[in-house]
């Protein structure tokens, strides 16, 4: 575990070949999401491409609330007793609960949009505390999301977007998404969710014809993702997503940041606290890889032929 200032009790872990130290850096992931992350496999696998043997070198170990965003201030509290040494966070509510449970303990931010805004650093140049890592362009995206899933769907005019009122960017999320529909003639049709078991309930009520499409928002929080699967499977209509995870359990289409290379770009910046960096002085970094993955099995399911324009754009297409 750490002792003393951040930033300098990991001094003694280096790659392979050079002086080891006496146990492996125990790395405490974060989530709102079901298990193991792809930012996390990313981060696993960026730390041994740069020489680092999972086990030996580091270990990973997962706390995932599964959209409880209630579940998250507990759970980083207890990743910091149990003694980790470095956190690693996805999405901005467990970033907000990590900054909360520790002042001392590094903090590697995994895709946070906005780090500024949220207060979590003070500038991208010199974070000036104990977090720093990787910021995506996930708000920013969110627009031309919108603009891929009308291309791929030409009569797309209704879309509803339910969306957690707790999440700290989701709101930012929306009236994004918003600007871009009144620019692309889209009709969007937000809902503001406060729990779980009323995300729940409300696109359980989802039926074929309110929408043209469904708009998953960013965050996991209360399963939102999840519930718009669901509903999106139940009443036939195509639904879009941040991320690839939802589109390989049957969802039509994704078009997000690539989190397994957020991961991987926050190797290298948790490689320079690990040799001896403090975090306040070591930089956020921008990933700005984009993946877009489509579902050629349900797109063929709901009647919907993709422009070939569009599928020659798309970074995967799931069969």
């Amino acid at each position: 575990m750490l002792r003393g200032a951040v930033g300098v009790a990991l001094i003694g872990l280096a790659a392979s070949g050079a002086a080891q130290a006496a146990e492996p850096v125990r790395i405490g992931v974060l989530t709102e999401s079901w298990g193991f992350t792809a930012g996390a496999a990313g981060l696993r696998d960026g730390l041994k491409a740069l020489g680092y043997r999972e086990n030996d070198d580091f270990v990973l170990g997962v706390r995932f609330t599964q959209g409880d965003q209630t579940a998250l201030p507990a759970a980083a509290v207890e990743l910091v007793r149990d003694g980790v040494d470095v956190l690693f966070v996805e999405e901005a509510g467990p970033a907000k609960a990590a900054r909360a449970a520790t002042a001392r303990i590094p903090i590697i931010l995994g895709g946070v949009a906005d780090p500024v805004g949220l207060g979590l650093i003070q500038s991208f140049t010199r974070p000036g505390g104990n977090v720093t890592g990787v910021t995506d362009l996930d708000i920013a995206i969110g627009p031309k999301r919108l603009e891929i899933f009308r291309d791929m769907v030409p009569a797309l005019r209704r879309v509803l977007l339910p969306y957690a009122a707790s999440d700290p960017y989701s709101p930012a999320e929306v009236k994004a998404v918003g600007g871009a529909a009144q620019q692309l003639g889209i009709v969007v049709i937000d809902r503001a969710l406060r729990r779980q078991d009323e995300a729940r309930a409300a696109l359980a009520r989802v039926r074929k014809g309110e929408g043209d499409g469904s708009f998953a928002p960013h965050a996991s929080a209360l399963n939102i993702p999840g519930f718009v699967l669901e509903a999106a499977t139940r009443a036939a209509i195509p639904a879009i997503f941040g991320g690839a995870f939802w589109v390989e359990r049957g969802g039509f289409a994704s078009y997000g940041p690539d989190y397994e290379e957020t991961g991987r770009q926050a190797a290298r910046v948790l490689q320079k606290i690990l040799k001896g960096a403090a975090p306040a002085t070591v930089p956020v970094e921008v990933n700005r890889k984009v993946s877009f993955v489509i579902s050629a099995k349900v797109a063929r399911a709901l009647g919907v032929t993709i422009p070939q324009a569009t599928l020659v754009r798309a970074t995967r297409i799931v069969d």
